[in-house]
């Protein structure tokens, strides 16, 4: 009887399962973790709604980053600028009842794009929320993403005023503020990432979100 070979990129896949439900403590004892990519090969996904900012290419490099969860969904359009307006509050109002990982794509003025990839929905909250699940990404100049490091668990922290995604030293890894027009990256413990953005602070040109459903 022949035994079926067991893929690489599944293994992968499993190491990558069992860090993600560590404790904070537990992350910090193993050296299994790297913020490298592994080498997944997942179809691309449909789109339910229509995007001004995801192309194929995107969308492709993404795919091998999502959490098991959202493995095999369809991409809906949940929020987006140029149809629900700038307005942070319209963000939360449209995951108020959301269950899913979400995907945030923002394009800048430069026209960079880049983003997060947050654990659950977003929503109001006095302190930090999420999981290790969560993470940011570059396109500019080129594709980079940026696991959880495991130095705090300063995920996601939101208010009308405005969200932060990763923090750490009083800076934050991705921070926008409540019109949605203005935003700001910069290095963070939460995840070790570069600034997203060239420069520090910059201006949203549109901004959409993505649940797996």
């Amino acid at each position: 009887m022949s035994v079926k070979p067991i893929k690489l990129s599944k293994i992968a896949k499993y190491i990558r399962k069992k860090v993600l439900s560590m404790s904070q403590d537990e992350y910090r004892k193993t050296s299994l973790f790297a913020t490298s990519s592994f080498d997944l090969d997942f179809p691309i996904p449909d789109l339910i709604g229509k995007t001004e900012i995801l192309t194929e290419e995107h969308r492709e490099k993404l795919c091998a980053h999502l959490p098991a969860r959202a493995e095999g969904y369809s991409w809906s359009l949940i929020f987006s600028t140029s149809q629900h307006g700038f307005a942070l509050n319209s963000l939360y109002r449209k995951m108020a009842r959301l269950e899913s990982p979400v995907l945030i794509v923002i394009e800048d003025t430069e026209h960079n794009v880049f983003g997060a990839l947050t654990s659950c929905a977003l929503h109001v909250s006095d302190h930090f929320y999420g999981t290790g699940e969560s993470l940011l990404y570059k396109f500019n100049p080129s594709f980079k993403v940026f696991h959880w490091t495991g130095e705090n668990m300063y995920f996601i922290k939101g208010n009308m005023e405005s969200l932060s995604i990763g923090a750490g030293d009083g800076r934050f890894g991705l921070w926008l503020d409540g019109d949605l027009n203005q935003g700001r990256s910069q290095h963070c413990s939460t995840y070790g990432n570069e600034p997203l953005a060239p420069q520090e602070d910059f201006v949203i040109k549109t901004l959409e979100c993505w649940a797996f459903v």
